[in-house]
Parts: C-alpha cells; structure tokens; sequence
C-alpha cells in the first residue's frame, strides 16, 4: 500500500537554528488516496509565545503551558509516522523543525520530505500564488475553518497532495503516483515535467524502481 505522511508545525519563529521551537503538531496519513489517520497536539517547550504569534495562529502562551511537553509530543509523533514518507507544504521550513525537535530526544530522520508547494509549481503552473490556502481554493478543494493551525494545515496539504496526485495519473494515465515520483517532480526543472515522468515510467518498467 501506498502511504504518505501530510506534516505542519506551528511554531515560535522560521528557524529553530536560532531557538525557535515547536507549539503544535499534525500528521495526517493518506493510503491510496484516502486519508486514514490524523495525530495533532499542541507542544510546551517551555517557551513564551511572541503576540505575533498568538495574533497568526491563535496559539498563547497559556495554551502550550497546560500542553505536553514537547518531547513527549515529539516521541508520540515520530512513532505514529514511523518510516512512512513525509510530505509538507513549503518542507523546507517544516523539515527542519522535524529534524530539529528529532534531534532533542536523541532520534534522526530516516525518510524523505517531498514539498508539494514545489510539485504544485510544475502541475499549476498557471497559480498567482503558491500559498497553501490559495492553492487549495484554485484546485475548489476543502477549506479549513481557521488556517495556521498544525492540524487544519495539514489536512489541507493532503487534500492538495491528493489532488496533484489525481491530475498526474490524469495527465499521464498513471494508475498510482508514488513519493519516490513526486520528489522527482519536485527537483525538475519548469520544463521538465514530461520528461520526468516518462524516465520514471521507463525505469518503473525495466524493474529499477518499486511500484
């Protein structure tokens, strides 16, 4: 079975390289084109929450203190997700909060992200933005209720995902896409599209790459 891990942080700022950590956590797991299963929590790292912050996400400082402590939190998530492959919109932001909060409780990453802002670049290319809830509204997929919350995000992200999986198979009369095909979409160039999924079809059928 096909199976993909749809990932969202919110968080105290853009780079835990200079301290920012971790508030909320979603996961949410697509299998065949269906999500299956969700985890969410919000996450105390013994952290105060910039008004900036609270005023984006609704996330306040009184929130994550009664929350769990984050390596809890992070030790529940990383089982939940296992070696499954990791998605996330705009991944190279959600990424490294990932390795980061990994990194504290003595864990690393075995799997690859894929970023499906990046794979919506080559398969909407027509898009003004590449913002997720823009995405989202131009593929008329489901909305959340309040965006920049983990799990609203990320369910989001995997509605999108789905969709660019659907107009892949669509477009090139793919019977299934994997995330081994959409890191390859990712890394393309903006012409290349074509020829990356023909290459992949081709070496799918000579046996060089599982199914």
């Amino acid at each position: 079975m096909n199976t993909i891990a749809v990932i969202d942080f919110e968080t105290t700022g853009l780079s835990p390289a200079r301290g920012d950590r971790a508030t909320e956590i979603a996961a949410v797991l697509l299998r065949d084109g269906q999500i299956v299963d969700r985890y969410q929590s919000l996450m105390n790292a013994g952290l105060s929450i910039p008004p900036f912050i609270t005023q984006l996400t609704g996330i306040s400082t009184s929130m994550v203190r009664q929350a769990p402590p984050a390596e809890r939190v992070m030790a529940e998530v990383a089982d939940f997700v296992g070696t499954i492959p990791l998605v996330a919109h705009n991944a190279a932001f959600d990424s490294r909060f990932w390795d980061a909060e990994l990194r504290r409780i003595g864990r690393q990453r075995h799997q690859s992200f894929v970023c499906s802002m990046l794979v919506a670049k080559r398969l909407m290319p027509q898009a003004a933005s590449y913002k997720l809830g823009n995405l989202v509204a131009m593929a008329g997929l489901p909305t959340a209720a309040r965006a920049h919350r983990a799990l609203a995000d990320a369910e989001m992200a995997a509605h999108l995902t789905l969709h660019l999986e659907r107009e892949l198979m669509r477009r090139f009369g793919l019977d299934s896409v994997t995330h081994e095909l959409l890191g390859r979409i990712q890394r393309a160039s903006a012409g290349g599209l074509q020829g990356c999924v023909e290459r992949h079809l081709r070496e799918r059928k000579m046996g060089m790459i599982k199914v």
